[in-house]
This record gives C-alpha cells, sequence and structure tokens, in this order.
C-alpha cells in the first residue's frame, strides 16, 4: 500500500470521523507521548484492512448455484473486471414486476444458502484444477506433471480405441453424475449427460442405473405410483395440520430451496411437528416438535406398528382405499391374485401368524408402544397430514420396504393427491425443460448397466462374477447376460471414488485399471488416484440456465460471469473435440465445427436460444423473450394453485401410472416376476411392503463386536464432497462423530477427544462431540469428507464410506446407513482438512517433472 493512497475517497466521513476520535482517544490514553493518529490532516501510511468496493464501483451479474444441495438457488456476482469481489443472493428485484425486498408466498425469493455463498473461495481454491495433468507416480500418489491439451486428449483417445478393440463394448465405465455440471447444456448425468452420450456413440459404455441418495425410494414410488414425480411443491407444506419429518432434517438438507420458509408458515398457522429420527436435530428444535428416537434401519417396522393401529381401530380412509388402491386389503386384490396376502394380512399376521402390533414393533425399533399408538392415531385423525417419508431411511438395507411401507400409510389415511398432504417418496414435483443439447440421437445408450456401487466387485473378481451380484440389468440381445470387462472408468462432475460404499475395495480395483480420466474443476481426492485430469470450467465460466432441483419452478440464467481459469473449457468443449478425434464430431455436436474447442459462445448461445423458444416458450406459455431473460436473469411461474402430485388421479378420476391404473399396495410387477436372477434386483422383492431386518443392525449379534450403530446424514456445510475445501466452511463447521452423553461417559470421552472408528472394512479418524441429542447406542459420521490416508491405510478426515458395505440390497438401496462400529480414544493422527501448516495439498501434487 502506497503511503500516498487516499483513503478520503474509499471511506465515508462517518468513519473517518469514527477513525479520528479512535486514535485520539489511543494517544489520550497512552499519556498524550505518542503522535495522535488520524489527527493533524497526514496521511496514512498503512491500513489494517481492504474496505469491501460498494455496489456501484462493481458491476452485478445474475447466476445461481449447480449443485445437488437440493434448491440451486441464485447467485448474484459482483465483479470487478473479470474478478468476482463477493456474491450475494435474490433480493427480490430481478423478476419481472419485481422490486427490491418482495418475497411473497406465491413468489418467494430464491436466496442461496451459506454453501453458494462461499462459492468464491472455490472458485479461487488453491485445489482448482487450471491446466491439463497426466499422472507420473504410481497411481493414487498424487504426482502429475502438466502437458497441453493436444497431448492430453490424443492420449485419451489412443487408449480409449485400444481399450475398446481388446475388451469390447462395455470396457469403459461412465461414472458421471450430477456434481458440479448442473445445467440444460453443460450436463453431467448418467442417463441424459454429456458423458453418457458420448461413450454411447463411441460405442463403448457400462454404465450405472442407481442413484445413490435415493435408489431403494425411486423403487417404492415407481411400484407405488408409478412414477417419481410424486412430489408437492412445497408451498403446499403451509396448508399441512401434522407434518411428520421421518427421517428428515430441512434445516440441513433441502427438498426445494424454499422448504424451511414454508414450513415456517405451516407452523405459525397452527401446524404441528413430529420428527421421528435417531438424532433431535436442528429442525426439531426450530419447529418444537415432538422427537421420537428410533433405532436406524427399524423404521419399517415402526411404520407396520402404526398400521396395525390404524386396522385393528377402523381408523383408515376405505373409501379412498376402495377407490384408489391394490391390494390394501383382501377386497381391492386384482382379480387375478385372489388368495394372495394382501397388506392388512400381513399387518394382522393372518398368514404368517404374527400380528404387527405396537408391542412386536417396539421389540425391533426401541419406541414404545404407546408412543407408536399415539402417532398413529395423531396421523389417522388430522387432515390433512403430511408424512414425509425422506430418503435417508431408505438408504439402508432394504431401504425399499421402508418406503413402501410409508407410502402405504400415506394412501391408507387418505393423504395422497390433497392440498397438505405428502405421497413423497422421491419427491420430484414441477418438471423444467432440463435438455438443451441433441439427446435424440444415442440416448440412453449404454452396452451394459450395473448398479453403481458394485463396479469395484465386478473388476476384483471378473469373470467369476454372476449377474445379480453387481445388479446387471436385463436386455434383449446377444449381450443379456455378459458381464462387463471394465477396464476404464470416466468421472465427470462426480467424486465418487470418495463418495461410494466401501472405499477400501474400490481403492483396490482402481488398481487394476488401465485408464481413469477425471474431468472436474477441482483438484479431488477421486482426481488424486486419476491418470488424466481435464480442467474443466465452472458454472460461472461458461453459458447456461440454472434448474431447479427436483422442486421448485423457475429458471435462473447463468451468463459467463468470467473468463475460464487456466487453460479451463467446459464440458460439451472436451467432449466434442474427443468425438472429433474419435471421428463422430459433427453427429455429437450438430451445431459446431471443429473449431469449438476455442470459439464456442455462438454455439452455446444458439443451443440456448432455441431451447428457450422451442420448449420453454412453446411447451410452457412462457411469453418472455430471451432477450428479456437474459436481461432480467430469473423467470418464476407464478402457479395458479399449489402443484400437489396426483391431485388430477384423485379429483378427476385420471388413472395412475401403474399396470392396473391404481396406487399398487401390492405390486403387479413384483407379483408377475419369475425368474429374479434375470432382473437387475437379483433376489426376490415381496410384492407387498414387509419388515425384513438389514444385514447389520443393533438386533443383529454382530453388535457385540461393534456395539454402535453408525448412521451417515448429509452436512449442513457441504453438498457430499463438494465445498469441503472452503477454508470459511471449514472454520465453522468440523468433521467429528456425535456419541451420546451416556456412551461418551461409559467409553470415558468427552468432546473434542480424537477418537477412532472402526470396523472390519476400515477405521478413521476424527474428534467426538458428545451431545444428549442422540439415541445411546447410535454414532453420527456426516458424509462427503476427502479421505486422506496415512500409511496404515486409516483415513485421518474421517470419511465413513471406509466403513460402509457395498453389499447389494434387492431393490438397488445403498446401505449408506447399514453399518456398525466400534469407538475408543486414540493417539492416531487427525487431519482435519486438506491444509496442513497454511500449505495446500494440491501445490505438492502438482509437479512440472
Amino acid at each position: 500500500m502506497s503511503a500516498g493512497f487516499d483513503w478520503g475517497s474509499r471511506l465515508n466521513p462517518e468513519r473517518r470521523s469514527f477513525l479520528k476520535l479512535l486514535g485520539a482517544g489511543a494517544a489520550v490514553a497512552a499519556g498524550g507521548g505518542l503522535v495522535e493518529l488520524g489527527s493533524g490532516g497526514q496521511q496514512a501510511g498503512a491500513f489494517p484492512y481492504e474496505p469491501y468496493l460498494r455496489d456501484d464501483q462493481l458491476s452485478t451479474v445474475v447466476t445461481s448455484c449447480a449443485h445437488n444441495c437440493g434448491s440451486r438457488h441464485m447467485l448474484v456476482a459482483h465483479k470487478q473486471g473479470d474478478v468476482i469481489v463477493r456474491l450475494s443472493t435474490d433480493d427480490g428485484r430481478y423478476q419481472a414486476d419485481g422490486a427490491y425486498g418482495l418475497d411473497t408466498e406465491a413468489e418467494p425469493q430464491l436466496r442461496a444458502c451459506l454453501r453458494g455463498r462461499s462459492y468464491r473461495a472455490r472458485i479461487y481454491s488453491p485445489e482448482r484444477l487450471l491446466y491439463p495433468m497426466l499422472r507420473v507416480g504410481e497411481r493414487g500418489e498424487g504426482r502429475f506433471k502438466r502437458v497441453s491439451w493436444d497431448e492430453a486428449l490424443d492420449f485419451v483417445a489412443r487408449k480409449m480405441l485400444s481399450i475398446k478393440e481388446q475388451y469390447g463394448p462395455t470396457a469403459i465405465l461412465d461414472q458421471a453424475y450430477a456434481g458440479a455440471s448442473w445445467g440444460v447444456l453443460h450436463k453431467s448425468d448418467q442417463i441424459e449427460g454429456l458423458q453418457a452420450r458420448f461413450l454411447g456413440m463411441f460405442g463403448c459404455r457400462t454404465s450405472s442405473w442407481s442413484v445413490p441418495s435415493y435408489q431403494g425410494t425411486a423403487f417404492s414410488s415407481r411400484m407405488t405410483f408409478g412414477t417419481t414425480q410424486d412430489g408437492n411443491e412445497d408451498d403446499a407444506f403451509a396448508h399441512s395440520k401434522l407434518v411428520i419429518l421421518w427421517g428428515w432434517n430441512p434445516a440441513y438438507t433441502f427438498h426445494g430451496g424454499n422448504t424451511f420458509y414454508y414450513l415456517r408458515l405451516a407452523k405459525q398457522r397452527g401446524c404441528k411437528f413430529v420428527v421421528v429420527d435417531p438424532q433431535y436435530t436442528d429442525s426439531a428444535a426450530a419447529y418444537d416438535a415432538w422427537w421420537i428416537p428410533i433405532r436406524p434401519n427399524t423404521d419399517a417396522a415402526m411404520l407396520a406398528g402404526m398400521a396395525h393401529h390404524i386396522f385393528t381401530e377402523n381408523l383408515q380412509d376405505q373409501a379412498f382405499i376402495d377407490r384408489f388402491c391394490q391390494g390394501m386389503d383382501p377386497g381391492t386384490m386384482p382379480d387375478w391374485a385372489r388368495g394372495e396376502e394382501s397388506f392388512k394380512d400381513y399387518i394382522l399376521g393372518t398368514r404368517d401368524g404374527v400380528p404387527k402390533t405396537p408391542e412386536w414393533a417396539e421389540a425391533i425399533c426401541g419406541v414404545a408402544a404407546a408412543d407408536i399408538r399415539k402417532l398413529a392415531d395423531l396421523y389417522a385423525r388430522t387432515r390433512p397430514a403430511a408424512l414425509k417419508a425422506s430418503w435417508a431411511p431408505g438408504r439402508a438395507d432394504h431401504g425399499e420396504q421402508y418406503s413402501r411401507m410409508a407410502a402405504a400409510l400415506q394412501a391408507m389415511t387418505g393423504n395422497v393427491g390433497v392440498l397438505g398432504g405428502c405421497a413423497e417418496g422421491v419427491g420430484k414435483a414441477w418438471q423444467p425443460e432440463s435438455i438443451a443439447y441433441p439427446h435424440d440421437e444415442f440416448a440412453n445408450v449404454w452396452y451394459a448397466s450395473i448398479k453403481s456401487d458394485r463396479w469395484a466387485h465386478c473388476v476384483l473378481n471378473y469373470p467369476e462374477v454372476k449377474r445379480e451380484e453387481i445388479g446387471l440389468w436385463p436386455r434383449q440381445d446377444s449381450l443379456d447376460g455378459r458381464i462387463p470387462d471394465i477396464r476404464a472408468i470416466f468421472w465427470q462432475g462426480s467424486d465418487w471414488l470418495n463418495q461410494l460404499t466401501h472405499i477400501n475395495k474400490q481403492l483396490e480395483a482402481i488398481k487394476k485399471l488401465e485408464l481413469v480420466v477425471c474431468l472436474d474443476s477441482t483438484i479431488t481426492p477421486s482426481g488424486l488416484w486419476a491418470d488424466v485430469l481435464l480442467p474443466i470450467a465452472t458454472h460461472f465460466e461458461r453459458h447456461d440456465v440454472g434448474l431447479p432441483w427436483y422442486k421448485g419452478h423457475y429458471y435462473i440464467h447463468r451468463p459467463q460471469v468470467i473468463a475460464p481459469l487456466g487453460e479451463s473449457k467446459t464440458d460439451f468443449q472436451v467432449f466434442t473435440e474427443l468425438a472429433y478425434r474419435l471421428g463422430f464430431g459433427e453427429r455429437y455436436n450438430p451445431r459446431a465445427g471443429r473449431d469449438y474447442f476455442e470459439h464456442n459462445a455462438a454455439v452455446d448461445e444458439a443451443y440456448l436460444r432455441a431451447w428457450w423458444e422451442g420448449k420453454v416458450q412453446k411447451k410452457q406459455g412462457v411469453t418472455m423473450s430471451w432477450e428479456e431473460f437474459k436481461a432480467r436473469g430469473v423467470y418464476k411461474f407464478k402457479l395458479e394453485q399449489p402443484h400437489v402430485a396426483f391431485r388430477e388421479q384423485v379429483e378427476e378420476g385420471k388413472p395412475f401410472a401403474t399396470p392396473s391404473g391404481k396406487i399398487e399396495i401390492f405390486s403387479s410387477r413384483l407379483a408377475q416376476i419369475k425368474d429374479w436372477k434375470r432382473t437387475q434386483y437379483g433376489a426376490p422383492i415381496p410384492a407387498i411392503p414387509k419388515w425384513i431386518p438389514p444385514f447389520e443392525s443393533l438386533n443383529h449379534p454382530k453388535a457385540k463386536d461393534y456395539p454402535f450403530h453408525m448412521v451417515t446424514p448429509h452436512p449442513r456445510w457441504r453438498t457430499h464432497s463438494i465445498f469441503h475445501n472452503i477454508p470459511w466452511l471449514q472454520e465453522a463447521f468440523s468433521q467429528e462423530v456425535t456419541l451420546a452423553a451416556r456412551d461418551a461417559a461409559r467409553l470415558g470421552i468427552v468432546t473434542g477427544d480424537l477418537v477412532e472408528v472402526w470396523n472390519e472394512r476400515g477405521r478413521v479418524v476424527v474428534p467426538a462431540y458428545v451431545t444428549e441429542r442422540c439415541l445411546p447406542g447410535v454414532v453420527v459420521l456426516h458424509e462427503g469428507a476427502w479421505m486422506d490416508l496415512d500409511k496404515q491405510g486409516t483415513d485421518r478426515a474421517g470419511n465413513p464410506d471406509f466403513l460402509t458395505l457395498d453389499a447389494p440390497s434387492p431393490a438397488g438401496a445403498f446401505a449408506y446407513n447399514t453399518l456398525l462400529v466400534n469407538v475408543r480414544k486414540t493417539l492416531l493422527q487427525h487431519r482435519p482438512a486438506w491444509q496442513v501448516e497454511a500449505t495446500p495439498r494440491s501445490l505438492v501434487f502438482r509437479r512440472d517433472d
């Protein structure tokens, strides 16, 4: 800072007067022997901080978040030149007829959370991937050298051709996901994404058919309602008289972004709240909820006990059941299945002689039978009531049975298709037009598809692998049943090595591959195990449109806010250039020429304009022009009435999208499967919801050696593993394991002690947090921490997926919350972040040799 800098032009008069008085006061306090600071008219030679630039000194650009945090809301970038100085969010002024402060129930502000507001630290992070790199050390050692784009892409193209020729059409595993590149044009996705289309057109692709967050729940929604679009828009919660948050903590995990706003409205209007969860969560505190602590993975049993009370007390909505349900009771069974077991038969124990009474459920789930009856009675007698069966309890062995059981209760109480009720499972609501690039040719093409977290099992045991072990999808051609010979992985927008179950098994498998390519904007834990790192522009550095996440009815324009850092390119640029090198570039990107890798702006604009005019305007009745949308930055739909899933079915008689046209508590599809090994499920699944014990639980004999059941919820300060390396968030939140005070006292553990948490699959080191807000016998460790291994293979950062198991659950549910562990104090090293002594780890792994 120069001595002649004119602070008078940067500080307001009040601030200058304050500093003058402060300086004078300091001199008086020192006895007057020092030169008075701020007096005498001299100019300061130094100043403790650089004041913020005012908004009128910056240009302002509307954009949005781009990750799977549950919302994807507005960000406003304030920049000077080509540098983002700070980020703010929606304040009401950007929509049509908007004004500062506009925020209504029908048209709420789309406010970003603390993760989005911290995004500037991610753009300019020391871990930012800026140049193409090739591995020069052993895989996983993290030693790379910088190379040119030509050298990197030539290497990838040669390896792809060689692998396809030698190992066939299933040799490349597609592990794209929506972690970092979610937009209508630059899209990473398992099915509709750019990588899926690229590898499909190349003719060498094994896909992953399962979604880690909610696969068991998605199965339930499809079997029960015929669709995953079973969600209300969140404004419907404001009309509920009772909300049961089952395994859901909306203070941490959004399902639409403005969820907390509408739940607060419901509370203000007299709604009662119940939380069923092993933890007393922040949401339970915020809504003054009745907390019912439950043993993990026993939710289906408790729901069955509630159903028993509803049936035996005749509290069910029989008129609704008779009109809309199949298989709820003997009278609603289809003619072709007369004599088969109905849901009511199972609950009352008619066939197996075991009535699923509240007392039966209490022995399994640890919830008092009186509380089970009380909750069942409250739910059945309160209209409308929303049983929000969240995804977390379904991320477990046989997690689909919890979701199906919850759907049965939603239906038997008549809370489906009514305002203030709830039919969620998956919870997809209003549907946007989500694709701007060509996706008709070779869309959704795979030559094999396996369950996502079984890839390591496939690689390690090939060719001695049975199709049911990996969830191999059935086909109608000569490839049906052929086990994929996986020799390469492409990661696009995903950090799956860090995020899938049983990481140690993945680390063993990845050493056997011949090519690992990582396309990302950040050097992630997965990237350190890659052969090729390709720097991808963030959504601040490319042109796109942001979409809501499963809920919300709006579009947000995402212009290129700043130029791509380093040598970053967009996903579309990279795949287009690779497609040209492999011989199908014109088909892959028909609007572009070979110069797209260097000049993409006009092409991207053409795709986005065509999407807006040909889809959004024509199909959704939007009259706002593309140019006005770009100028405003956001388009918010004003719905005539709250969007309620299945309103048309219940009010107008439109059939459900199931084989019977009804809500199928007894599933037609499941009941008619003859050969389960020729399905992706691999093992029988009952036609009606049932309680099936998981492979690990506190009720299992294994609990003698591993007496704690761990759950791995989503943290507030990360989106899975994204944002883990943001220093601001690290300072605010720590990765720590939560223990009940009773358990901690027995083990001699107090808050802040380092503990090791282990089972036969792995070991992690993490600080302890002791609380009364956790059920004894349960420990909590949030998912997503960036792994950091010592030489013995212990994870020093506290990633729980070193402890999880990749065993398949029949309907595809990921068993993130089915794990037993032990805990003790430790002297092992803990490394809380990827910064040690303020030296970013990225600098250690960037090599020029």
